[in-house]
């Protein structure tokens, strides 16, 4: 998809980019070629366009996934994930209250690169910045509004990946209204076997629990904080190649897994496999 994307471009906006995949420019290269005036591109523009596009291949080449976390509206940085799916982070974190000033980040989870981490407070904390380095794309739920100011209020230093997705936003962009778990089970997609019924509010007791000295309570909480988090992953992929069939016209159905199957279970290999 990145390379099907315009926006990034001086003078390039959301309707320009639309003109040019109708105009059958679909990905660099083809607009590079162009030596024609384009609507609303003078030549002189348009000369910066194509050399723009050069650094923007060389940036890819390079990994550079901030050069187009700045160039790219924040509302598109989910183009990058199909060039950066193993330096992506999916990211949750539970907290004891709904704002820093009333509460405390009890336990983050990290997953990326095919591994799952998960931070305690009072215990590993302070190693977030560490576990997020090596990552260029960040993929929340409602990240934007409660994790990472949550986070960043507790941990001022803290460095996040250069490009941020939301998937709260951009499931809605699909149509896909509700909180986490409800998107989860009207897509049939995620696995919380293990945690069913545990809820925000429950995960809060839990911590509470932990606190007393109740055994498991800890390990229930981590749990349920790891499925937050590795369920963000195929709501990823499916709201990815979604918006690449719906904005670049393919014409391939929009294809929902089997909860059961394979592919669900690996969808890196599954979003590999697919168009684009």
């Amino acid at each position: 998809m990145l390379r099907a994307t315009f926006q990034h471009l001086p003078g390039v906006g959301a309707a320009t980019e639309v003109v040019l995949w109708n105009m059958g420019v679909k990905d660099w290269g083809t607009l590079s070629e162009l030596e024609l005036r384009l609507p609303g591109i003078s030549s002189d523009r348009l000369a910066r366009v194509q050399q723009e596009l050069r650094r923007s291949s060389q940036a890819l080449e390079e990994g550079n996934a901030g050069y187009f976390a700045r160039t790219l509206p924040p509302s598109e940085h989910w183009r990058l994930y199909s060039s950066f799916p193993q330096r992506t982070a999916f990211l949750d974190i539970e907290t004891t209250g709904l704002s820093p000033q009333q509460g405390i980040v009890t336990c983050v989870t990290v997953y990326g690169g095919g591994k799952t981490r998960s931070l305690v407070h009072g215990e590993d904390l302070e190693e977030l910045g560490a576990v997020l380095r090596p990552f260029a794309l960040l993929v929340t739920f409602n990240g934007r509004g409660f994790d990472v100011p949550f986070l960043a209020a507790h941990q001022p230093e803290l460095q996040f990946p250069p490009a941020h997705a939301d998937l709260r936003w951009l499931l809605l962009r699909l149509g896909q209204r509700g909180g986490l778990k409800v998107i989860e089970k009207r897509l049939g997609l995620g696995d919380r076997e293990g945690v069913e019924g545990v809820d925000g509010l429950e995960a809060v007791r839990l911590w509470e629990a932990h606190r007393r000295g109740v055994r498991g309570a800890l390990e229930r909480l981590v749990a349920y904080n790891r499925a937050d988090t590795e369920n963000l992953e195929p709501l990823m992929v499916y709201a990815t190649r979604e918006m690449e069939r719906r904005l670049l016209h393919l014409n391939a159905p929009e294809t929902i897994p089997d909860p059961t199957s394979e592919a669900r279970l690996s969808p890196l290999a599954r979003y590999a496999s697919g168009p684009i």
